[in-house]
């Protein structure tokens, strides 16, 4: 039986072809153990592999070897920055301060007490602190106290009626007023000191109460207004009072002018007539203003005044003629004057008279 090469290939066609394709498959298998696969790539099969060759197969377990480790940190070791943590507890440590708390619920700071205010101590006046006034116009003013009574040396106290706003240089200055000069003064007169009359003390407005004019002392709680001092006995000592000693007010005149730089009372204007002005108004070289006059006292009795006429006494009218008569008779009673002329001119005739044709 002879075979020739057309007819092995046409009768073995598929044979070939399978033998062929077989040795391909085995070639790339061979390849896909040989060569190195991504870690990935290992646990998905290929997208050709028909016969499931290239299923990923169980790797071998890695022994893992024992690497030493380092000793552990021993307790007495400080301890890093890092490291630290606080430990939550309510309790703050001794050693170590407790936590400040926030700024927003830390209360404000307390402001510092002026050299004033630490002087004008209970001992001196009755004068609470108040807030500070900021008003229109550059009204009010700071360090401002409320000037209710004045203690004397002797521990009683000299009411102000009513109290006064103030500030504190102002308040002090009248307690030191009334407690060195006007103390003596009362005693002089036999008595104490009990109440201080205030006309004015803060109010926010121009000078005199003038519409637009300049502010006043008043407005800068600098200023008090006195009208007079009380005394334990009932009487009282109006500083304007003409009916009062004179060398009593000149005495009060003295003290205010030297202890005050403005001073305006009777004779300065017509606005301090009743009252008297005083306040620490600060001017150029320390200037002063002083205008009280001490007007004389009023008479203590009025002047005589003629008697009433008396009810039987004839009317005006005929009193009047009846004087007028009395004149008249007056004169006709009057002696003649003594004739000491000549006789010649006595004889004298009177000139003749022209006749009438």
């Amino acid at each position: 039986m002879s075979f020739s090469l057309p007819d092995f290939r046409r009768k073995w066609s598929y044979r070939g072809n399978m033998s062929a394709g077989a040795a391909m498959v085995t070639a790339a298998l061979g390849l896909s153990l040989v060569l190195p696969e991504p870690v990935d790539a290992r646990n998905y099969a290929a997208p050709l592999d028909i016969f499931g060759l290239g299923t990923p197969r169980p790797h071998r377990r890695v022994h893992a070897t024992k690497i030493p480790l380092p000793k552990p940190r021993p307790e007495e070791a400080p301890k890093g920055a890092a490291e630290v943590t606080p430990e939550p507890s309510d309790k703050a440590s001794p050693d170590k301060p407790p936590p400040e708390k926030p700024a927003e619920a830390a209360p404000p700071p307390e402001k510092q007490l002026s050299a004033c205010r630490l002087a004008l101590t209970e001992e001196i006046a009755v004068a609470p602190s108040i807030p500070a006034i900021h008003g229109p116009g550059a009204c009010g003013g700071e360090d401002l106290v409320r000037l209710e009574a004045i203690v004397l040396p002797d521990k009683r106290k000299v009411a102000v009626k009513p109290a006064a706003v103030l500030r504190c240089t102002m308040a002090s200055a009248i307690a030191d007023w009334v407690r060195t000069d006007m103390v003596p003064l009362a005693t002089s007169l036999g008595s104490t000191i009990t109440d201080l009359d205030n006309f004015d003390s803060f109010e926010c407005r121009g000078r005199n109460r003038v519409a637009g004019a300049m502010l006043s002392e008043h407005g800068k709680a600098n200023a008090l207004d006195v009208r007079s001092l009380k005394l334990a006995n009932g009487q009282s000592i109006g500083l304007t009072d003409r009916t009062l000693s004179r060398d009593v007010r000149e005495r009060v005149l003295h003290s205010v002018c030297s202890r005050f730089t403005t001073v305006l009372g009777p004779g300065s204007d017509w606005y301090h007539e009743d009252h008297i002005h005083l306040d620490l108004a600060q001017r150029r070289n320390d200037y002063r203003i002083c205008q009280w006059n001490v007007w004389d006292p009023l008479p203590q009795i009025a002047p005589l005044l003629p008697a009433e006429r008396p009810e039987e006494a004839p009317p005006r009218e005929v009193a009047a003629k009846s004087e007028g008569g009395k004149e008249g008779a007056h004169d006709q009673e009057k002696p003649a004057a003594p004739d000491d002329k000549p006789a010649a001119d006595s004889g004298k005739s009177k000139p003749a008279t022209k006749k009438r044709r």
